[in-house]
């Protein structure tokens, strides 16, 4: 008899150069994609209202960035990504996504180009060392790719006041002449930093690169501004699923194509061929089977990844990506993948949730959005 292998350690979590940061603040600190992260401080949804009426602060150093350059670097993003990154000019950013061959999304990711010799790619926290391996493998091009995730922390300002807080940091008085999917290369508080004018909650605001060592520094001057809130991944999430912007695992996977996923808007085929753009024509010739809608929900009741949807008739339509009750509805709300017979805005639909069927109505994502906020500030009903 042979003793049985002995149970592997499990892997240590890591950390972000903010950890200490974190627990300064008192914030509870939760796993997410192989790193110890604040899920929230004071509470979420202090934390969500912060962020959608005045300027919230996120850690994101957990995500990573590839870097991508050489003669034939733009080739080489060209062949793997479905979007055209033909179209940047130097300093623009873009989003786009890492297909498989049967268009299904390996990652989503951000595309910041300096000149047509050098990119950076950031990409989720979870898939970093994948989407860095597929660059590997596929690159037949005279490019090079290295991982840079090391080198940098990664602060996130958001918010309708974030612009107005950040302009009074030495090296950002003029920050609004960023437009927004801009970027550039600053002295911010005597730290090198690239300043990008994207985001993931719906409102304005940045995401600053800093070298990995400094990001203690430049997140300990923006918490001292006044009004700007320290946000865990909690409200990230509640944000995000307002402005019905996708997340990986949820609404984009391997298994399911870019078009099915609500990214039909990225995937650029025209005089292009890029992995996975072959079954992406295809499917874009014959429709596709199934659409990303919104809902929400009637009554009472959450509906979370992996519910089913049914139509009014009971027939089984889809499957819940996304769902919960954010801070600036009353109602539950979502994602969710259905046939497209079934996804017009207006569609009636139940979601059985534990044995139970909610009912609830197909809508136009996104569920929120900057204009959404400004009708509402004036009087004008939201359409």
């Amino acid at each position: 008899m042979h003793d049985s292998p002995a149970t592997p350690p499990p892997t240590p979590l890591k950390r972000t150069p903010l950890y200490d940061e974190h627990l300064r603040a008192g914030a509870k600190m939760v796993p997410f994609a192989g790193y110890e992260m604040p899920v929230q401080y004071g509470g979420i949804v202090a934390e969500h209202l912060a962020v959608r009426h005045g300027a919230g602060i996120f850690d994101v150093s957990h995500m990573g960035e590839l870097l991508v350059a050489g003669p034939e670097a733009e080739q080489l993003l060209g062949s793997l990504l479905c979007n055209d990154v033909t179209r940047l000019r130097d300093g623009q950013a873009q989003y786009s996504a890492i297909t498989n061959e049967r268009g299904g999304v390996v990652d989503d990711v951000l595309v910041y180009r300096f000149h047509q010799r050098r990119y950076l790619i950031c990409v989720n926290a979870s898939n970093q060392e994948r989407d860095y391996q597929w660059f590997l493998d596929h690159n037949r091009w005279d490019a090079v790719v290295e991982d840079h995730g090391w080198r940098y922390g990664q602060i996130a300002v958001q918010g309708p006041l974030a612009m107005e807080k950040l302009a009074m940091l030495e090296g950002l008085s003029d920050i609004s002449s960023i437009a927004p999917f801009r970027f550039q290369e600053r002295t911010v508080t005597g730290i090198p930093t690239l300043v990008a004018r994207t985001g993931y909650t719906g409102e304005d605001g940045v995401e600053l690169f800093v070298p990995a060592d400094s990001a203690p520094e430049m997140w300990r001057n923006l918490v001292a501004l006044e009004g700007v809130v320290p946000c865990g991944l909690g409200a990230r999430d509640s944000l995000r699923l307002e402005a019905a912007y996708p997340l990986h695992g949820h609404e984009l996977s391997e298994d399911d194509s870019a078009l099915e996923s609500g990214l039909g808007w990225i995937v650029k085929l025209e005089g292009r061929e890029f992995i996975g753009s072959a079954a992406l024509a295809a499917e874009n010739a014959r429709g596709a089977a199934q659409v990303l809608i919104g809902f929400t929900i009637s009554g009472a009741g959450i509906a979370r990844q992996g519910d089913v949807v049914h139509s009014v008739s009971g027939e089984p339509i889809g499957i819940v990506t996304s769902g919960t009750k954010t801070p600036m509805f009353e109602r539950a709300l979502g994602l969710a993948r259905v046939a497209v017979a079934s996804s017009a805005p207006g569609t009636p639909i139940s979601i059985t949730v534990r044995g139970r069927q909610l009912a609830a109505e197909v809508v136009k994502p996104p569920f929120y959005s900057r204009l959404t906020r400004a009708r509402a500030q004036t009087g004008e009903a939201a359409k």
